[in-house]
Order: structure tokens, then sequence, then C-alpha cells
């Protein structure tokens, strides 16, 4: 089995993908990571080998430059990519800002997920995705891709218009402010100790059921009261009574996918990726590892501090199990529709609980209380229009803005001309649309 490695946030990932595939999976595969910096490339594959050496099996590991050759046979690829760092979106945000306190412009709209913002970042995404495809096209056209790339929803939706096989792990609602973990905190329970469902679109999920593991007693009415008595804050209490359920996650998230919100504010510094000193760190505990083992004092305490560093997300999971045909209950992962939400188009891209048997996925047919359903649909629309102008499809674009909850409320044909300034702006990275 081979599973290439692709796109900048990598490196970040792999102390966790390579527990996750060689530890946990017990699969000796071939690894390739694609890595145009040479030094950088030096540090992952003394990196990944010492992590192999510790595991005993006959995994492989290359850190190639040229892409094609990375890629070339995957039977999987994870992509971690993202065309959107700080320096960009500090870009949007002066073009919305306006030029006075009179001319406020759209600051609102400086998003990285949804409203204008969102759409140009989905459109600098799908310039580097979308060539990223071509290469695929000739080195692995039947690979299966699970996709980390920001926007998810919408990155994943251009990867099956493609036609590849494709699923999606956006920023996890297990975790954060509103995730599960959280929530559960506010009811004195333990995450383990509860049953969850969980559904909507990525990065707009929403808990629909919140049980008691050892009783089945029903725990959700007491989180919505504490959110009627604004114990999960304004937002929660909000959006319950408009849609009739809870947002899971980082509601800084879902309010992007929404018009301007009272008492809520897009983020002015949002993350993208790690800090310089996270950087520093991590490549200092990389370069431990690589030069001491992971069985020596040093190098071990190397290692845990990389994989205490993880992303709550887990892509080799989730290919393995789909490769190898497995058993698997995932409570959040990106794909297409087909049926799971029924309130949905069946081609949307959404975010819900998979389950698989013998690799095979099983649906659950979940609804969603009718606002919730409504709203869902028309970011998923949103989201499917994003994804189609990132094709080049200049109608979709127009569409798109016309379509966009985000921009409720605003003169959508002055959005499309926004729109228009905003792709000159970055046309060294989209060129001609």
């Amino acid at each position: 089995m081979k599973i290439s490695l692709i796109g900048m946030d990598i490196p970040v990932l792999l102390p966790s993908l390579l527990t996750d595939l060689l530890f946990a999976g017990h699969e000796a595969a071939e690894l390739a990571v694609h890595e145009s910096n040479p030094a950088m490339a030096e540090v992952l594959k003394k990196y990944m080998d010492a992590v192999i050496a510790r595991s005993g099996l006959a995994a492989t590991a290359t850190v190639n430059g040229d892409r094609a050759e990375a890629l070339r046979g995957a039977d999987a690829v994870i992509y971690a990519g993202d065309l959107m760092p700080a320096s960009r979106f500090r870009m949007d945000r002066e073009a919305l800002s306006g030029s006075s306190e009179e001319d406020p412009g759209l600051i609102d709209q400086a998003r990285v997920n949804g409203g204008l913002g969102g759409l140009i970042h989905t459109l600098r995404a799908g310039h580097e995705l979308l060539e990223l495809c071509d290469v695929m096209d000739e080195a692995c056209p039947d690979a299966l891709i699970v996709n980390l790339g920001q926007p998810v929803a919408r990155t994943t939706a251009m990867l099956l218009k493609r036609g590849y096989r494709a699923y999606g792990l956006g920023r996890s609602p297990l975790k954060g402010a509103n995730g599960i973990d959280t929530l559960c905190k506010k009811l004195k329970r333990e995450p383990k100790d509860v049953r969850f469902e969980l559904a909507g679109l990525t990065n707009f999920s929403w808990l629909l059921s919140l049980t008691d593991a050892a009783t089945g007693a029903d725990l959700l009415p007491q989180l919505e009261e504490m959110a009627r008595g604004d114990g999960l804050g304004r937002l929660s209490r909000r959006w319950l009574d408009w849609y009739g359920a809870l947002p899971v996650g980082d509601v800084t998230d879902h309010g992007e996918f929404l018009p301007e919100q009272e008492d809520f504010s897009p983020e002015e510094n949002p993350a993208f990726g790690e800090t310089v000193e996270q950087r520093k760190a991590r490549i200092l505990n990389m370069n431990t590892v690589g030069r001491a083992g992971v069985t020596t004092p040093e190098g071990a305490a190397a290692q845990l501090t990389l994989l205490s560093q993880a992303v709550p997300v887990r892509p080799v999971q989730l290919a393995l199990a789909l490769l190898r045909g497995e058993d698997l209950d995932m409570p959040a992962v990106t794909r297409r529709n087909a049926g799971e939400l029924p309130q949905l188009a069946t081609d949307a891209v959404i975010e819900a609980r998979l389950t698989l048997k013998s690799g095979v996925p099983q649906p659950h047919g979940t609804l969603l209380p009718q606002g919730l359903a409504e709203i869902c649909s028309d970011v998923a629309e949103t989201n499917r229009l994003a994804a189609e102008a990132a094709f080049g499809d200049r109608a979709a674009l127009r569409e798109c803005v016309e379509t966009d909850p985000a921009l409720a409320g605003l003169d959508r044909l002055y959005c499309c001309d926004v729109m228009d300034s905003l792709i000159r702006l970055h046309e060294d990275v989209l060129g001609e649309m």
C-alpha cells in the first residue's frame, strides 16, 4: 500500500499520521511525502525513519521534491494544503475595509470560510488543488483522497467533481469552546461517558442528540436549558431559537456562513498553520527524534511533545478503513450526501457520522430540524457554487454571490463588483478568470 502525503500542513500532522499508520493501524505502507525544501525534506526523512524503526514494521519512507513522483502509484492521498497564509488574508481584509469611517466598506466579509472572504479563499485554494488533480490524473488516477485542505467542504466538492473518491475532515467539532468536550464539562461528564450525533456541514455542524452512555438518559434538554439561559453564549441561544439545534465546534466558523450577527465579528487575525515559534519547536523536536531515535529518553520526550500537539483529526484511520474494507465509526466526516441527510440535495457535501461495515458506508438517514435543514440547504448550495466557480465558471461565481446567506441585506451587484476587485488583487495566483 502506498500513501502519499501532500500539502504545506503535512509536517505538522506527520507525528499523528505515523502513529495511526504504524502503531494503531499496524500497516507496513510505503509513505511518500512531497517537500520541495531540501533542508525540511532531510528533517522529515530522518524523523520518519526513526519512527518506522521503532515500529518494527517493514514500512518505507521517501521525501521527494517532485510532486508527481511522490504521487505515482498511490493508493491513497492525504492532502493538507491551503493557499490562505496570513498575508493573503490581510490583503483581503484591507481591500474590504473601506477608505474612511464614513465608508466602512465590507469589513465583516473578511472571513476565512464564508461570505466574500471565503469565496476568494475558495478560488485560491481551487487554483492549487486543481493543479494537483492534473498531476494525479496521470500519477494515481484511482487513488482515494482524504482531504484536509481548507475550506474543506468546497475543496472536497472540487475533488468529487474531478471524479475522485474523496472524503474530508474539517476542524474537529469534538474540541474547542463549543466542542463536545466543553459541552460535556458543562454537564459534569466525560466525553467517553456520552453518546452523541452531529450533523450539518463542514465547520457548520450541529448537535442533534446527546445521551448518557450507561443509562440512555437524554442530556440534550439540559444543554438547551443552559443555552436559553445564556450559559452557552448568546450566539448559541440565538441559533437554537432560529434553527432548533445547538452549534457544536467553534461558533466563529458557524458565524462566517451567516449574515452579520449582533455581538459577533469574524476574527481579525485568524490562525493559519503554525506560528514561527511553533514551527521552530516542531523542527527541533523532529530533529531530536531523528538523531536520538524514539527509544532514548531524549527522543521519547521529544516524540511525546510532538504527539501532545497533534490536531484531533484522523485521516490515516479513515483511509485505512476504506482501503482495507474495515469497520469504522467516525463522528464527523465530510462527504457527498447521497441521502445521509434526506432533506438536503443528494450531491450536497455534508458533515455527519460515517459508519463503515467492511469498508462500505452505512446510511443513517438523519433528519434535521426544519429550520436547520433550510439554512444548511442554502449554505450547501453556496458551497457547491463556490466550488464550481473555482473551475473558472463565472456564471457560478455570480450565482454564488446571489445565493450566499452570508451576504443577506447587502447589495448583491456591489458584492459582485467587490469580488471582481478581489480576483484582480490576487491575479498573481488566479491568473485570468
